[in-house]
């Protein structure tokens, strides 16, 4: 079986994010990067697919020459392809890598790597990157490949030449079979990520990346600006520390209401 997992390097969930003068950017000179959550579920679970039923697991990014840092973290837990499509500086660049000129530039890259090595009998998207939260690229993809798509994915089996796919909702779950090859939009908490052991980080080092010069035209959207909202700054009051603080606790949920 092979799988290819299509990740995006993105600030570190919970850090401070902060924009350039111009409202064009984000300021990066204190910021971490990791890979966005959603998709690092998609790579534990196509690690867990392949050790359960044989295969092999390619990680692919577009982004700053950076993003091998979120690739070679793949490699410590268990990837063992890595593919970079650079962007900026050593890459192709040009106008803003929007959802649509993204998703061309995935297309082309995932129809060459199957032109070579054989079609990819399941392709894993995050649900939506932690930074832009667009929910288009996979969709853009699948579409293009001409291939059948399920986003919010929370369980995930493979059955001879199907997957089945379950996405939960109010009342339990949606089950759906598809046909391979496939594609999946999954979400953080389908499994519980690994943590790379040292051996894993050693390892990862040694893992060959493919670098691929892939452009694509622009898409519809364009980005005005970026808009930081402001803070908001919450207050705690500490009732005490001591059975002292129990007539104050009754007073508050007096005061709020919640007594009869």
């Amino acid at each position: 079986m092979r799988i290819l997992c299509c990740v995006k390097r993105v600030p570190a969930p919970g850090a401070r994010i902060n924009v350039t003068d111009d409202g064009r950017q984000v300021e990066t000179a204190h910021l971490g990067f990791t890979t966005s959550p959603h998709e690092e579920c998609a790579v534990e679970e196509a690690v867990l697919l392949t050790e359960a039923h044989g295969g092999t697991v390619t990680v692919l990014t577009l982004g700053p020459p950076e993003a091998v840092e979120q690739l070679r973290y793949a490699a410590s837990v268990g990837a063992h392809e890595l593919v970079l499509i650079p962007t900026g500086a050593g890459g192709v660049g040009g106008s803003p890598w929007d959802p649509q000129r993204t998703a061309s530039a995935l297309t082309e890259a995932i129809a060459s790597r199957e032109a070579e090595h054989g079609a990819f009998d399941l392709i894993l998207f995050g649900n939506e990157s932690a930074d832009a939260g667009g929910f288009q690229v996979g969709v853009r993809v699948a579409h293009a490949l001409g291939r059948p798509i399920v986003n919010g994915v929370k369980d995930i089996e493979i059955d001879d030449d199907t997957v089945i796919a379950r996405r939960a909702v109010d009342a339990g779950f949606e089950v759906y079979e598809l046909p391979r090859p496939a594609v999946l939009g999954v979400k953080e908490g389908l499994n519980l990520p690994r943590y790379p052991t040292m051996k894993g980080r050693l390892a990862s080092k040694k893992v060959a990346l493919e670098e691929l010069m892939v452009d694509a035209d622009p898409g519809g959207q364009s980005m005005i600006r970026l808009h930081r909202p402001a803070e908001e700054i919450s207050k705690t009051e500490i009732l005490g520390d001591s059975e002292e603080a129990a007539a104050k606790v009754v007073d508050l949920l007096e005061e709020l209401g919640v007594l009869q």
